[in-house]
C-alpha cells in the first residue's frame, strides 16, 4: 500500500487544472489541446500542456512536436518542447510511437510524478493536464500529490457517457478538487450546405446533467470534420482557423475557465483567516 503524501504546489505555476473524462472516445485530448491554445492565444496566459494519458498519449501529435526533449544536465530535468506558444510535455515523446505502455499502478504513478516534477516548466499562469479517461492510478496520483486549482470534465451528450460523468464528478468531490465545469463535446452537427443542426448523440444531455449535479456548464463544441482534421494534422482549429465558429466554441470554454478560476481565487481571498497569538 502506498503511503499518502501531502499535496504540493509546483514552483512557478499559478494554477494547475486537469481535463478529465469518465470514459474514452469523447474527444478529451482534443478539448485539452484547444483549451490550452485558447488560454494562451486569446486569454493572454502563459500556458503549459502536459499529457498524463500514459497509455494513449496523443498531445504531442496534436501539437505537432516530436523527438525526445532535451535534459538540463545540472538538474536532470526535462526541458519541455514548445509550439504555438505553449510548452508541452508528453509520454509520447519518451517512448516509441507504436510501443505499448504495459505498466502496473506503481509505474504509472512514478511516470506521472516525473512528468510533473522533473520538467522545467518555468513561470506559468496555467498548466493544463490531459488525464487518461476513467478514475484510475494517474487521476488519484495527481489529485493527491499536487494541489489542483480545478477540473474540467468533458463528455458527449449521450446517456452512456453521462453515467461516467457522474462517477468522475464524485471522484473529484471526494478528493476536494474544485470542478470548474462540464464541456459537452460533439454537441451537434451543423450541415455545411443548409446550416441545419442535427443532435446526433442527443440534445443538451451534458447541460442537464450539470444542472442536476450542481456544476457549471461551460461550453458546447460542435461535431465537425475540421476539428478532427486539424487535430490530426497538428494544427488545431484554434490556431489554424481562429475566426471560425469551431474555434470560437473552444475560446468561449477557455474564457469560462478563466472566469471560474478568478471566482475561486476571490472566494479563497475572502475566506476568514484565524490566527492564534501566544501571550
Amino acid at each position: 500500500m502506498h503511503q499518502k503524501q501531502p499535496a504540493m504546489t509546483i514552483p512557478g505555476i499559478k494554477d494547475i487544472i486537469v481535463v478529465s473524462s469518465g470514459k474514452g472516445g469523447v474527444g478529451k485530448s482534443t478539448v485539452a489541446t484547444n483549451l490550452a491554445l485558447a488560454l494562451s492565444g486569446f486569454c493572454q496566459k502563459s500556458v503549459g500542456l502536459m499529457d498524463a494519458d500514459i497509455y494513449g498519449p496523443s498531445i504531442h501529435r496534436m501539437m505537432n512536436i516530436s523527438g525526445r526533449p532535451n535534459i538540463n544536465e545540472e538538474t536532470k530535468s526535462f526541458i519541455p518542447k514548445s509550439n504555438y506558444g505553449v510548452k508541452t510535455m508528453s509520454m509520447g515523446l519518451l517512448i516509441q510511437e507504436d510501443a505499448p505502455a504495459i505498466w502496473r499502478g506503481p509505474m504509472v504513478m512514478t511516470a506521472v510524478e516525473q512528468l510533473l516534477r522533473q520538467v522545467e516548466w518555468g513561470e506559468l499562469d496555467i498548466l493544463v493536464i490531459d488525464l487518461p479517461p476513467g478514475t484510475g492510478d494517474a487521476q488519484l496520483t495527481l489529485c493527491q500529490r499536487v494541489t489542483l486549482s480545478g477540473a474540467v470534465i468533458v463528455s458527449t451528450p449521450q446517456d452512456i457517457a453521462l453515467i461516467d460523468v457522474r462517477r468522475g464528478t464524485n471522484m473529484f468531490r471526494k478528493l476536494n478538487v474544485p470542478i470548474l465545469g462540464l464541456v459537452e463535446n460533439m454537441s451537434y452537427f451543423k450541415c455545411s450546405n443548409c446550416g441545419h443542426e442535427e443532435h446526433i448523440f442527443g440534445h443538451e444531455g451534458a447541460k442537464k446533467t450539470a444542472e442536476e449535479m450542481g456544476i457549471n456548464f461551460i461550453g458546447e463544441i460542435p461535431l465537425h470534420t475540421q476539428i478532427r482534421e486539424t487535430s490530426d494534422s497538428g494544427r488545431p482549429v484554434v490556431v489554424s482557423d481562429p475566426q471560425s465558429e469551431r474555434a470560437a466554441a473552444f475560446i468561449q470554454v477557455a474564457r469560462n475557465v478563466v472566469k471560474e478560476l478568478d471566482k475561486l481565487r476571490d472566494n479563497n481571498a475572502a475566506s476568514p483567516k484565524i490566527t492564534v497569538e501566544e501571550d
